[in-house]
């Protein structure tokens, strides 16, 4: 199915821009002429062969029209991802006076888009990313109404409850607690004030382990358990370490995630729970997704395979580079249980399960976070969903990383979390992987509850 779609596409693109690609062959052939005869600079006025990094690249030689470069980890000069299309080997994107081969997946990218449209969201975003190479296979913006922005770089969201992670690394790391840790609380479901971080037996009714707390974001327990382990400026390391602070290494400039750990214990507190003083972008977001799914190690996101200069001369990009350590391998570890608990019992289990309890990805395990925050003043509604699937890497199942941004207003449709399952079970299904099936379609479950 795949193939045939890429065949429709391209042959739609043939017959709409005819005019375009007899220019270009004549342009192509001149090109090729002048080049035979040695001269590869071309006249006054004329674009000069596409350069995809911030520095001049030496002139191919003459005898070589084609030859083959490496996209090193700066952003591609001039790539614009907000007028993505369908090209002849996939789908491709201007860059600069060329066009850059993108590694999308045509019928992904296509679904996604599609999803977002559908329930007319204000605002969202979808990314969609290999774990192992780090190729991103789906980057869809959605603006309902006026131009649309790339919100898949841009950092202006809070990271709400997903900033949970970064402090459950450092209670792991730094304060020596794990998935079992208990706490008991009471409060902090929509604010967190000074009484929910003293602990009172007569108050304290409630109690989970630090897993259970993850799944459901229970505000309080993280904040009191920041509040009593960590130090403002362990919080502020750990934070780096996932990416704040610093512009994400990618084939376009990533806006940066800001950061602010306030040294007052009330406001520390309320920030290691996820209220403001963060932001972050969702290629942010499928980051710290990927460094948990990846055991604690980092991956450069990548989007161009390839870039192709109006002279023809073609830049590979190169595999993944080495990968640093953010966090310990056992860190990751616990904190892949931990976000699991957001799919299997907490605040993304009616997104990921009908009503009847089945589950939309039957027999994968989704680690994940979700993220949700209304602005006063604006009235946006922020919600997130970042995670990966399978839980544990399985060399029969492909492994994605996913990050989800919707940005609603008072009155709203659905949430990041069913745009995010939505767009997995698209992944999955079309991997043929048993028992997914398609939005839209019912679950293999559904069928043979009908058919008795």
């Amino acid at each position: 199915m795949h193939t045939c779609m890429r065949r429709l596409w391209v042959l739609a693109l043939a017959c709409a821009l005819t005019g375009v690609a007899v220019l270009a062959i004549a342009l192509g052939l001149r090109q090729l002429r002048r080049a035979a005869r040695g001269a590869v600079q071309g006249p006054p006025g004329e674009a000069a062969p596409l350069a995809p990094l911030a520095h001049s690249e030496p002139a191919p030689k003459a005898e070589a029209p084609r030859e083959s470069r490496e996209v090193e980890g700066a952003p591609v000069a001039g790539l614009d991802l907000l007028h993505i299309r369908p090209g002849q080997d996939g789908l491709v994107a201007p860059a600069g006076g060329g066009t850059a081969t993108l590694t999308l997946d045509p019928e992904l990218q296509l679904a996604a888009t599609r999803i977002l449209a559908t329930h007319h969201l204000p605002e969202a975003a979808v990314v969609l990313m290999d774990v192992a190479t780090g190729r991103v296979l789906v980057y869809a913006n959605h603006v309902e109404d006026g131009p649309v922005r790339d919100l898949c770089a841009e950092a202006s969201a809070p990271s709400a409850s997903v900033f949970k992670i970064v402090t459950a690394a450092a209670l792991v790391e730094d304060a020596h607690l794990g998935v079992d840790t208990k706490e008991c609380y009471s409060g902090g479901e929509q604010r967190i004030v000074a009484s929910d971080l003293t602990p009172d037996p007569a108050r304290d009714r409630w109690c989970s382990t630090l897993a259970g707390a993850m799944g459901r974001s229970i505000n309080a327990i993280f904040a009191r358990l920041a509040k009593e382990h960590l130090e403002p400026q362990e919080l502020e390391v750990m934070a780096r370490r996932f990416g704040y602070g610093e512009a994400l290494p990618f084939d376009v400039p990533v806006q940066a995630s800001a950061l602010h750990v306030p040294s007052e214990s009330l406001e520390f507190a309320r920030t290691a729970a996820g209220f403001w003083n963060t932001t972050m972008s969702p290629l942010e977001a499928i980051e710290i997704s990927a460094i948990v799914a990846r055991g604690g190690e980092t991956v450069r996101p990548s989007i161009v395979a390839s870039v192709t200069s109006a002279a023809g001369v073609v830049w590979s990009a190169p595999d993944a580079g080495p990968a640093h350590r953010a966090i310990a391998k056992e860190t990751a570890e616990q904190l892949a249980t931990m976000m699991s608990h957001t799919v299997s019992e907490g605040t993304s289990y009616r997104a990921f399960h009908d009503g009847h309890g089945n589950a939309f990805l039957p027999g994968l395990a989704v680690a994940g976070k979700t993220g949700t925050l209304t602005h006063a003043e604006t009235r946006q509604f922020y919600t997130w969903f970042t995670g990966f699937a399978p839980m544990k890497a399985d060399p029969d199942v492909p492994r994605v990383a996913i990050a989800v941004l919707v940005v609603n207003g008072p009155t709203w449709q659905v949430k990041a979390n069913v745009v995010a399952r939505d767009v997995l079970r698209a992944y999955f299904a079309a991997n043929d992987v048993e028992g997914v099936t398609r939005p839209g379609a019912a679950s293999t479950k559904t069928i043979a509850r009908h058919k008795r």
